[in-house]
C-alpha cells in the first residue's frame, strides 16, 4: 500500500511544474559540471505510444497555432499594415527553413538499423542551418528591404533557423522512439516563443522587438532542453565520418527539393502578391490560409507518429497490401477532415475571423471556401511525400514539384496582376490539385513496379 507524503502545516508544497523544472536544472547542472551530457543515464521510458500521440499532438498544435496566433496579435495591437509586414517575413523564413531542414527528418526518424550516425546528423545540419541563413540574407538584400522590414524579418528568420536545428535532436529522440519527448521539446519551445512574442508586443508595442522576444525564447530552449534532452535520453553516438556527411547531403537531396518546391508553391502567390498588392493583402490571405493549414497538421497528427512503423511494414514484402491501405484510409482522413473544416468555415468562419482579427472579411467567403479545398489536396500531398520518402523514391518527387511550380508561377503571374486577390486563392488551389493528382501517379508507379 502505497502512501503519499503530504507538506508539514505551516510548509507549502512545491508546484508540480517548478518541481520538474527544479529537477531538470539540477540534472543539467550535474551534467554540465562532470563535463559530458552523452555519458548520464536515460531516465525516460522509450514506446510509450498514448505519451507519443498527447505530446506530440501537443507540439504540432502549438506549432501549427504559432504563426496564426502571433498573426492575430500584431493585427490587434499593431495594425493590419505591421501584421502584413510580419506574416511575409514569416513566410519567407519558413520557407528558407527547408534549406536548414534539408528535408531530412522523415530519413533520420527511418533510419532505424542507425546506417549513419547521429554526429553526422547533427554536424549536417549545423551547416545546413548556416546555409540557410545566408539565404535569408541573400533574399533580404535581393528584395531591398527596408529597415523596418530588416527588423523584423531578422530575428524571424533566427527563430526559424533555431526551430530547424532543435529538429535534428527531436529526429533523434523519435528515432529513438521517444517521440512524447520530442513533443515536449517542440512544445516548450513554441509556447516560450508565443510568450515572450505577446508579452514584449503588449509592452512596447514595437513588432520588431516582440521578434526578438520569439527568438530569444526559442534560443533559450534549444541550449536547456533540446539539445541536452536528446544527449541524455538516446544511446551515444559513434564520431562521424566524411562519408556519411556526403551521404546525408546526395541522399537526401531529392528529398529536401521536394519539401522546399512544395513550400515554394504555396508561397509563390504571395510573393507576387508583396510586389502588386499592400502588405495588409499579406495577412488577410495567411488569415484565409490557416484553416487550411489545420487540415495538414490534423492528418499530421495521426501519420507522423506512425512514420517509423510504416518504415518497418514496407520492410517486410508481405506487408505490402497493408502499406496500400494505410495509404487509401489517409486520402479518406484527409477528405473527411477537409470536409468537417469546410462545414464549420461556412457557419462560423468569417464572423469568427472578423473578432479575432479586428478586420472585415465578408469579401472573402469565396475564397476561404476555395482556400479550405486547397488545403485538403495539400495534406494529401504531404502525406504521400512522406511516403515516398519513407521508400527512398525522393527523386520521383522533384519532377512531380517541379511541374507544379512552374504552373504556379505561371498563374500566379497571369491571375494576380489582373484578377488580385480573388487570383492568388486560384492560383494556389490549381497548382495543389495539379500537385496530388501527380504524386498519387507516382505512388502508383512505384506500387506496380514502375518507375523507371
Amino acid at each position: 500500500m502505497s502512501h503519499r507524503v503530504s507538506a508539514r502545516p505551516g510548509q507549502h508544497r512545491t508546484p508540480v511544474v517548478a518541481e520538474l523544472a527544479n529537477n531538470w536544472w539540477e540534472r543539467l547542472i550535474s551534467a554540465v559540471w562532470s563535463g559530458s551530457l552523452a555519458d548520464q543515464t536515460a531516465r525516460y521510458a522509450a514506446h510509450r505510444t498514448h505519451r507519443d500521440y498527447l505530446f506530440n499532438s501537443l507540439g504540432l498544435a502549438l506549432w501549427g497555432s504559432l504563426f496564426p496566433l502571433l498573426a492575430i496579435v500584431c493585427a490587434q495591437l499593431a495594425g493590419a499594415e505591421r501584421a502584413g509586414m510580419f506574416s511575409m517575413a514569416f513566410v519567407v523564413a519558413s520557407l528558407l527553413q527547408f534549406v536548414g531542414t534539408y528535408g531530412i527528418r522523415t530519413y533520420q526518424v527511418s533510419d532505424v538499423d542507425e546506417s549513419d550516425s547521429f554526429a553526422a546528423y547533427q554536424l549536417q545540419r549545423l551547416l545546413s542551418c548556416a546555409l540557410m541563413l545566408a539565404s535569408c540574407w541573400a533574399y533580404a538584400a535581393l528584395r531591398g528591404y527596408s529597415a523596418e522590414m530588416l527588423s523584423i524579418f531578422w530575428p524571424v528568420s533566427v527563430f526559424r533557423a533555431t526551430d530547424a536545428l532543435a529538429d535534428v535532436f527531436e529526429g533523434r529522440l523519435q528515432q529513438c522512439d521517444k517521440l512524447w519527448l520530442a513533443g515536449i521539446s517542440q512544445s516548450l519551445r513554441c509556447g516560450l516563443g508565443i510568450v515572450g512574442f505577446v508579452l514584449a508586443l503588449l509592452l512596447s508595442g514595437n513588432v520588431a522587438l516582440a521578434s526578438r522576444a520569439l527568438a530569444a525564447a526559442s534560443l533559450a530552449s534549444l541550449v536547456l532542453v533540446s539539445v541536452p534532452l536528446a544527449y541524455f535520453e538516446t544511446p551515444r553516438s559513434r564520431s562521424f565520418e566524411l562519408v556519411e556527411l556526403h551521404e546525408l547531403f546526395v541522399e537526401c537531396a531529392p528529398a529536401f527539393l521536394g519539401q522546399f518546391l512544395f513550400a515554394l508553391i504555396e508561397a509563390v502567390p504571395k510573393f507576387v502578391m508583396e510586389g502588386v498588392l499592400p502588405y495588409e493583402s499579406q495577412l488577410y490571405f495567411n488569415a484565409i490560409y490557416f484553416p487550411s493549414q489545420a487540415i495538414a497538421m490534423t492528418l499530421g497528427l495521426v501519420y507522423k507518429p506512425q512514420l517509423v512503423r510504416l518504415a518497418n511494414i514496407w520492410a517486410d514484402p508481405r506487408h505490402r497490401r497493408r502499406f496500400d491501405l494505410v495509404t487509401l484510409a489517409m486520402a479518406l482522413a484527409a477528405a473527411t477532415i477537409a470536409a468537417a473544416t469546410l462545414g464549420l468555415n461556412a457557419l462560423v468562419g468569417i464572423p469568427l475571423m472578423g473578432v479575432l482579427y479586428g478586420l472585415d472579411f465578408g469579401p472573402y467567403r469565396t475564397q476561404l471556401y476555395l482556400m479550405v479545398l486547397a488545403g485538403g489536396m495539400a495534406a494529401f500531398v504531404d502525406f504521400l511525400y512522406q511516403v515516398i520518402t519513407v521508400l527512398r523514391y525522393q527523386g520521383l518527387i522533384v519532377r512531380a514539384f517541379l511541374v507544379a511550380l512552374a504552373s504556379a508561377v505561371v498563374l500566379s503571374l497571369a491571375l494576380i496582376p489582373t484578377v488580385g486577390f480573388f487570383g492568388a486563392v486560384l492560383a494556389y488551389l490549381t497548382s495543389m490539385a495539379l500537385l496530388m493528382a501527380l504524386l498519387a501517379l507516382q505512388y502508383l508507379r512505384i506500387r506496380l513496379g514502375r518507375t523507371r
